[in-house]
C-alpha cells in the first residue's frame, strides 16, 4: 500500500539513524577534498505550483540551504544538478517512458532550480536527463579537477536521483555521505528504505548537524 500521508525528514532523521544504527559508519569527512552536491532542487519538486511536487521536501529547503553556506564558508565546492528533458525529445531514454514524459522539461518553470536555493557565484550547475548525476554529464571531470575525494549529498528525490547518484559515486570510488535531514522521497518508507540500503552499502548517513561540525572542526 502506498502512504498517502506525508511526513517530515528532518523529524524522522533521528529515528531513521537509530534504525540504521546496525550499519552505522562514523563520518569522517575529508574537509580538504569534500564538496556537496545538491540533486535536483528545483521549482518541480519543491514549489507548491511544481508538476511533480513533495509536500515532504518543504522543510528540508533551509537545510540545504545552510549546508549550501557552510561548505562555501569552508571554501569547498558547491554543485547542483538540475533534471530536464530536451522538450522535443529524444534524450531521456528509458526515463521518458517509464514516467510517460512527466518530468520538466528545458526552459520551463518546473526546470528551474528553486530561487531560495539559487546558486551562487562560483557552484556549479550540472544538467542531467537520468537518475544518476554521472551519467552524460561533466560530474566526474569536474570533480577529478577540483580533487574531491568525499562527496556529500542532498536533495531529492531520496530513493531515486539521490540514491542512485550515491550508489554511482561509490562505483566510482568516492566517499559518498547522504545527509538524511537534507533529502526527502514521496513517502516515508521510500525514503526509509533507500538510506538503509545506502547505509548498507554504498554511503555514510548522516545528518546537517554532523556534517557542519565537520566542516567548522578542520
Amino acid at each position: 500500500m502506498v502512504e498517502k500521508k506525508t511526513y517530515d525528514p528532518v523529524a524522522e532523521a533521528p529515528r531513521i539513524l537509530a534504525d540504521l544504527a546496525p550499519y552505522a559508519r562514523p563520518l569522517t569527512l575529508d574537509v580538504k577534498h569534500a564538496a556537496l552536491l545538491v540533486v535536483d532542487m528545483q521549482n518541480a519538486f519543491l514549489h507548491p505550483d511544481g508538476a511533480i511536487y513533495l509536500p515532504a521536501a518543504k522543510t528540508i529547503i533551509a537545510v540545504v540551504k545552510d549546508l549550501a553556506a557552510a561548505f562555501r564558508k569552508a571554501k569547498r565546492p558547491v554543485l547542483y544538478t538540475r533534471h530536464a528533458e530536451d522538450p522535443a525529445g529524444g534524450n531521456a531514454g528509458m526515463m521518458a517512458k517509464w514516467w510517460e514524459k512527466s518530468s520538466p522539461l528545458e526552459g520551463t518553470f518546473d526546470a528551474a532550480i528553486l530561487d531560495e536555493l539559487a546558486p551562487e557565484p562560483g557552484d556549479v550547475v550540472i544538467p542531467k536527463i537520468r537518475y544518476s548525476a554521472f551519467v552524460a554529464t561533466d560530474l566526474e571531470q569536474r570533480l577529478r579537477q577540483a580533487g574531491v575525494t568525499d562527496l556529500v549529498l542532498a536533495g531529492v528525490m531520496t530513493n531515486l536521483c539521490v540514491e542512485t547518484t550515491a550508489r554511482d559515486a561509490f562505483i566510482h570510488d568516492y566517499r559518498v555521505a547522504v545527509v538524511a535531514d537534507a533529502c526527502a522521497a514521496p513517502t516515508l518508507a521510500m525514503h526509509r528504505a533507500a538510506l538503509l540500503n545506502l547505509a548498507y552499502g554504498f554511503a555514510t548517513v548522516t545528518t546537517s548537524g554532523a556534517v557542519r561540525e565537520e566542516l567548522n572542526a578542520k
